[in-house]
């Protein structure tokens, strides 16, 4: 199979870093992955590449992963199960899906990035992560040399995490996601939760939203706070907010009542990860030409002419500004190639 050679990767990462692959291969069927020469090389499977920090040069192949298409795979009684190709916007998926008349992802619009890496990061944004609509995928795995299925248990989700990441395979290209299956239960019911969306639907005086309404609400509260990666490069919330036990969450709210806090099933707490570094000071300065943003201090940003050693130098002072001060330690969500 012919690949690229040299490719900048730069158009291909939403903080626009600098780096070049030795091979590029654009996947546009899942047949292309059967080449046994993919297989022996390393490799790296890459998304929209809005969840990912370019280090400097790949010395492998970059699996680009574009392979399109959308569907009503089946329906029964209790939900619709709909099936897009690995390549998707995620975005633009989650629109096609409300105009099909099939809600229940309303709550994930314009997070950026692709289907097939949305199950892997298990994506999440105002009271819904995407296990909780998941039902099944389908990978090549280059490993076993065929492809394979993996259902909503054995997926293993939990909070901006899965067996994908747990087992190391989204960095080591074991396995290349090729199509995802989401179940879209028929008794919708709105989740507006979270107090920004409750306050963005009271805004626009509409007291029995609709699952499009969520959905304008939603984006319309995203792009105030956080910016166009077309314009500011950036990749979305940097850090994990972080989960603690419940005395650790109720000594800080004691030393800080304004401490925003989630109880979580397990007994723990999670703590707004954006509000501790602002706290910090961090909201809207910059260690040369990397910053956190002065909207929304969890979304660190490139200026102009960073490198992934610049987005390193940012993030670890910012972790060490925040572990000084509340002894919490802040763990980033992209990965680091």
């Amino acid at each position: 199979m012919p690949f690229d050679h040299d490719i900048d990767l730069s158009p291909f990462n939403t903080l626009a870093l600098p780096g070049q692959a030795a091979r590029y291969l654009r996947v546009d069927k899942p047949a292309q992955l059967i080449d046994r020469a993919i297989a022996d090389m390393p490799r790296f499977i890459l998304g929209g590449g809005s969840n990912l920090v370019l280090t400097g040069d790949f010395d492998g192949l970059v699996l680009h992963m574009a392979i399109p298409g959308r569907r009503l795979l089946k329906e029964d009684a209790e939900a619709w199960y709909v099936e897009a190709g690995a390549g998707e916007n995620w975005h633009d998926f989650v629109q096609w899906t409300l105009a099909q008349g099939w809600p229940g992802l309303e709550n994930l619009s314009l997070i950026p990035g692709t289907v097939g890496a949305a199950p892997i990061q298990n994506i999440g944004a105002y009271g819904l992560e995407v296990g909780e609509r998941f039902h099944s995928l389908t990978a090549w795995d280059f490993e076993c040399g065929e492809f394979v299925s993996f259902g909503r248990e054995a997926c293993r989700f939990a909070y901006r995490d899965s067996l994908f990441k747990q087992e190391g395979w989204h960095l080591n290209g074991r396995l290349a996601i090729t199509g995802v299956v989401f179940r879209l239960p028929k008794a919708w019911v709105p989740n507006t939760r979270y107090a920004d969306v409750a306050q963005e639907l009271a805004a626009r005086d509409i007291a029995a939203p609709s699952p499009r309404d969520v959905a304008v609400a939603i984006i319309a509260i995203r792009q105030r706070k956080l910016p166009d990666p077309a314009i500011t490069p950036n990749a979305g919330s940097f850090f994990h907010n972080p989960v603690v036990e419940a005395a650790t969450a109720q000594a800080l709210a004691e030393r800080h009542p304004t401490l925003p806090r989630y109880p979580q099933p397990d007994g723990r707490v999670k703590l707004a990860a954006g509000w501790l570094i602002e706290q910090a000071g961090w909201k809207g300065k910059a260690l040369g030409p990397v910053g956190m943003y002065e909207k929304q201090a969890l979304v660190l940003v490139n200026r102009g002419g960073a490198s992934g050693t610049d987005v390193q130098r940012t993030m670890q002072a910012v972790q060490a500004d925040v572990q000084a001060r509340f002894g919490v330690a802040l763990h980033p969500e992209p990965i680091f190639v």
